[in-house]
Formats: C-alpha cells, structure tokens, sequence
C-alpha cells in the first residue's frame, strides 16, 4: 500500500505517543489524555497562547526519555520496569519507601515469586539508596529525553519542558532542585496533568483532584491545582480523558486541539524522526543499544545489493528503524534476561510486532511501514509470528526485514552469550535457508556479511550485565534468542 498523503508532525507524535506509554506501564493514551488536560490547565490558568503550542508538543513527548533509565530500574528493584513505573505516579516517592502505601506497591513489585526474607532485604538496601537511586533514574531520563527533543528540532522551551517534569514546587524534585516558578512553566502543567491522568484512571476523578490537592505547594504550583479544582467543578476537567472514552476518540480531540496548526514534514524530517524514534527504543535495553540502526544498515546493504529501486528502500529504512518500537512494551525483566524465556515470556515476546504495526498504523502515511514492522518475524513455512503467514503471504521487503533482523541480533552482544562472528552467524542462518528464510536474501547478506561485521567492531558495545558460556545454554536456537 502507498503512502497517500503527506504526514504531519502532530500525527506522528500522537501516534509513537502510544509507544511512549509502553515504556511507562500507562494506561494506553496517556500521553494524549496529558496533552488534552494540559491545554485545558494551560488557557484557565491565563497562560499565552504563545505558549501552547510548546506546551503540546512536550506533553506529548514527556516521557521520550523513560526507555534510557529502564534497565536501571530493574537492577534497582529486581522486577518489572514498567509496573515500578506505573506505581511511581501514584506513590509520593519523596516519603520514605515505609509508607505504608509505597511500601505495599513495592512488596508487590520488587523480586517477585523471591522468599520473603529476600524481598525484605532489598527493600532494606532500597531505602538506604533511595535519594541517590530517585536522582539517578530520573537524572537519566531527563537528560535523555531534552535530548532526544532537540534532534527532533523543537524549540529549546519543548526541551527544557521535558527536562525539568519532575521539579517539584517545595524544590524537592529533579534534577535540578529547582523551586517555585523558576521550574518552567510547562513543566509544572505537564506534571500535574500527569497526576490527574494517572490518578483518575486507576482510583477515579475525585481521588485524582483530592490528591493533587494535598500535594498544592509542594509538589504543584498552588495555582495550576486552583485552576484544575474550578474545572472539575464546572466539569470541564476530564472530557474526552476518562477510561470510557474511547482512545480513537481522544485520539481526534488532541489531533483537533492542535494550537500551532499542521507541521507538514519533508521527506529528511521523517527520516530523522525515524532514526530518532529508533533511539528510544534501542535505549529499552544496553544490549540493544544500536539494534535498530544495525538492522537498518544491513537492510540497506542488502537492498542494494538486490537494487531495489529508491522509493522501496525508503520504505524499507523506515521500517527497518522502526520495527520494534512494540519492543517497548515488554519488561526488561524479560530482555535482559540471561537465562532461557519461559513460555509467558515468549508469548509475551511475541507480541512486540502486532504492537508495532499496531502504533505505526495511526499514521496514514505509514500504513506500508506499519506492515513490514509487523512482519519482520515471519517466516516462509508459516513458523513465524505473530500471525504465521507463509511465503505468498510476504513481500520482498518484509523477507528482506527479517534476514537483517536476525543478522542483527546474532551479531549484538545478548544477556547470554557475546555477538557471534560471521561464519558463527551463518552457520546458524544456513539451517533455515530456503525453508523459512528467503535464500535471495540472504545471499545478499552473506555478500556484504564482513562489511557490515567490520563497521560492527568499530563501536563499542556496552551491555551493563555480564554474561557467561555455562548462562548461553540456547544460543544457538535464534528463533527465541534474537529477540
């Protein structure tokens, strides 16, 4: 399918919103239902209109830097990333881990299935850490996410916006400490906007306005919690961003509410939103730290070598960049795990390109990209997933996705082995040829194997866990160990 129209870049970030929200454990539209409560604090609290336009943009990439600090969060509690982070906006994490509703949270969440005696003790060693832990997870996804911004092209208030979220009004936030309204204005909407989308959605509204109000002056700005209390009571407030509401309808009021009106981006612009998109995901896991580029490059290596003509390996870049954007959504718990997944662990793997082709396809531009990310597990014999689609079910494009695939993950370090050479690689590739991989393909690939192996050596790998030959008891089987 081509691409019709000219995407926007309003309609791209709403879309890869709902893969922001992955990496946070958030209520799908989150980042659209901050973004429609922000505008609205925003105009009743007298802000100029000037500012909107900032304002929606960082609300709706609040949380591009949350991917950077997930595997942190694992090696802090010893559980999933992404529940940690969603009990995190509900907890008033500035008390001590021993109140009792953070505790609770926490019991639940930090080493599941563990011995009491072991969840107990790391909650010890949690609470001796915790200011530095709380500085360190949040100093990382602050400085990454004003980053990310800033490739992006957005004006420098859109990235300060960002940076500075999780500033608290007392000055007992991050990073910077700042108080009061030396914290940008747009960071103190966006955080309590924040609140009242977390809170409503799990405990309702009135619990969301209660505790937003018992936090006014010190964690929000005292007028910002004023002007959400007059619009609850004229029930303004939560239109269109209640959990009845459904997401596609949200999805047209935050498209609508667009104050700056419609970005039309150029064919470099996609290009770099792409390759930026594939940041976040790649940040989800130090093992992965460049997949998504890697396999970008041997797609386009590969393309070449076929001559697949200019608009085809556009296409296929694109998608090549953004195939596990999906990816976000599973637990690090999971992706870093150095020892062979259990089969809830691979259903839950498996899941990650119907997510993708899911995201990819709120962008009409897209619907082509939004395919082959979701095709890029496939296989020829119908093995593959998610849907088990055979040969005459895939493009070129899409046999092509998944050989660069696989190469890619064979020659990146894992949790469970280090990144195989080439005659290592196609020695397991070989088993597969031509019954579930196309043979034309990955004839392509063996002919420029060493190039791409020798641009792999020139960048260093930095995976944060270490690995053992007794913990690589299944390297060879790629079907579950490329993930």
């Amino acid at each position: 399918m081509e691409a019709t129209t000219d995407p926007s870049l309003q309609e791209i970030l709403v879309a890869l919103s709902f893969a922001l929200d992955l990496t946070e454990g958030a209520v799908p539209g989150h980042a659209i239902r901050c973004s429609l409560l922000g505008m609205r604090l925003a105009r009743e609290a007298g802000v100029s209109r000037y500012d909107l336009p900032d304002l929606y943009h960082a609300s709706l990439l609040k949380d591009v830097g949350c991917s950077s600090n997930s595997a942190r969060f694992c090696a802090i509690v010893g559980g999933d990333d992404r529940s940690i982070k969603a009990g995190a906006k509900l907890a008033d994490w500035t008390k001590s881990i021993q109140d009792p509703s953070t505790l609770k949270m926490l019991w639940k969440e930090v080493l599941p299935g563990a011995p009491a005696w072991r969840k107990a003790a790391r909650l010890a060693k949690m609470a001796l850490t915790q200011q530095t832990n709380n500085r360190q997870v949040i100093e990382i996804r602050c400085d990454r996410g004003a980053t990310i911004v800033r490739k992006l092209g957005l004006p420098n208030p859109v990235a300060l916006g960002v940076r500075h979220l999780d500033e608290h009004w007392d000055g007992g936030g991050y990073p910077d400490g700042l108080k009061k309204t030396d914290i940008p204005l747009i960071s103190r909407i966006m955080l309590v906007a924040q609140h009242l989308d977390a809170f409503s959605m799990e405990r309702g509204e009135q619990a969301a306005i209660d505790s937003l109000a018992e936090r006014s002056g010190r964690w929000y700005d005292p007028a910002l919690v004023r002007a959400a209390r007059s619009l609850h009571r004229q029930n303004m407030l939560f239109q269109d961003c209640r959990s009845t509401d459904p997401v596609e309808h949200t999805t047209a009021r935050i498209l609508e509410a667009n104050p700056g009106g419609q970005t039309i981006l150029s064919s470099p612009d996609i290009d770099n939103l792409c390759e930026t998109f594939a940041w976040v995901v790649d940040a989800k896991s130090p093992f992965t730290f460049r997949h998504s580029i890697g396999v970008m490059d041997a797609s386009m290596a590969i393309g070449k070598t076929l001559g697949l003509p200019s608009e085809r390996m556009q296409a296929l870049r694109r998608a090549a960049l953004l195939h596990d954007v999906g990816k976000l959504g599973i637990s690090n718990t999971i992706l870093d795990k150095p020892t062979k997944l259990t089969d809830d662990e691979f259903t839950r793997v498996k899941a990650h390109p119907g997510l993708s082709q899911r995201i990819l396809s709120h962008i009409d531009a897209f619907q082509e990209i939004a395919v082959l990310a979701g095709e890029h597990h496939e296989k020829l014999d119908g093995s593959g997933y998610p849907n088990r689609l055979r040969a005459e079910d895939l493009s070129i494009e899409s046999r092509l996705l998944a050989v660069a695939d696989i190469y890619g993950a064979l020659s990146e370090d894992r949790p469970y082995r280090a990144g195989l050479t080439p005659a290592q690689i196609q020695g397991i590739m070989d088993r597969d040829i031509p019954a579930k991989l196309d043979p034309v393909c990955y004839e392509a690939l063996r002919s420029v194997m060493d190039e791409l192996a020798a641009t792999n050596r020139t960048i260093q790998h930095i995976p944060d866990t270490s690995w053992s030959p007794e913990q690589a008891s299944y390297t060879d089987n790629y079907t579950e160990a490329y993930i």
